[in-house]
């Protein structure tokens, strides 16, 4: 019995492998379609890719182009190209504005952005593209039902460049260049004022304000011992109970020592 199956699944992969080396060769766009629709609905989109490649300049204006397109490019999005999915789905949607495929279609282009999306670490262009091309979408269909979901990928998107800039500042204080580290850190905050790292860049900048005065020749330490018990006070009055709250503790009572020398 299980001879006999295995003899079946073995005509069935010749006949398909036949059926697309025989329109891989033929001149006919019509049978090139016909298999290529096939290996689509088979989940073969290289091959599928392949031959929709070869008709797509033929079949250009024509009834069936539609349809074509659609799968041309559902096929580069299932094979995880996603660049040329992103470009084939908005070529799609900018020539069939009045498919019933051209809300997916919009959601898809979008989404193949943020599929591009890099690790925090490297380069965001794409980020910012998909979170541009997200939100184009959920303005142009506000009632879609992938509404939900294109909020959920710009949310994403929007916390790993929230990731970045923080890491970005952060890196400051690590290295020890605490003046930029104190601008960068401030810039942070500003710019995402409900940042969940908020917390974190309070408390570096105070690190970094600290150290920096600490550090100090003698006619700028006092200055700068303020606006580093100013820092102390940003973090405590966030979060009076924060995970940092000892050691924050020990350095004010190293500030509080060094500002005496002022009050002589």
């Amino acid at each position: 019995m299980k001879k006999i199956i295995l003899i079946i699944i073995l005509a069935v992969f010749v006949s398909s492998c036949n059926e697309y080396q025989k329109a891989l060769k033929s001149d006919d766009t019509a049978v090139k379609l016909q298999a290529g629709t096939n290996l689509y609905e088979k989940g073969k989109y290289f091959k599928a890719i392949t031959l929709f490649e070869q008709i797509s300049p033929a079949y250009k204006g024509k009834p069936q182009a539609e349809n074509l397109f659609y799968m041309h490019a559902q096929s580069y999005y299932k094979n995880k190209q996603y660049s040329l999915s992103a470009y084939h789905f908005e070529s799609f949607v900018s020539s069939y504005p009045k498919s019933q495929n051209v809300e997916e279609a919009a959601f898809l282009s979008a989404k193949s952005y943020s599929m591009l999306s890099p690790v925090y670490s490297l380069d965001q262009t794409d980020t910012d593209k998909a979170i541009e091309k997200l939100q184009y979408f959920l303005d142009t269909y506000p009632n879609s039902k992938y509404f939900a979901d294109a909020n959920s990928i710009v949310k994403a998107m929007k916390e790993k460049l929230e990731k970045k800039y923080y890491e970005n500042a952060k890196l400051f204080n690590s290295i020890e260049d605490h003046k930029a580290a104190i601008i960068a850190l401030d810039n942070f905050i500003s710019d995402f004022p409900g940042t969940t790292y908020k917390e974190d860049a309070l408390y570096y900048k105070f690190d970094s304000a600290y150290k920096l005065a600490i550090n100090s020749v003698q006619e700028k330490m006092e200055a700068r011992l303020i606006t580093a018990k100013t820092s102390y006070s940003s973090l405590i009055k966030f979060k009076g109970d924060t995970k940092y709250k000892e050691k924050a503790n020990d350095m004010l009572v190293i500030i509080d020592k060094e500002l005496q020398q002022f009050t002589k």
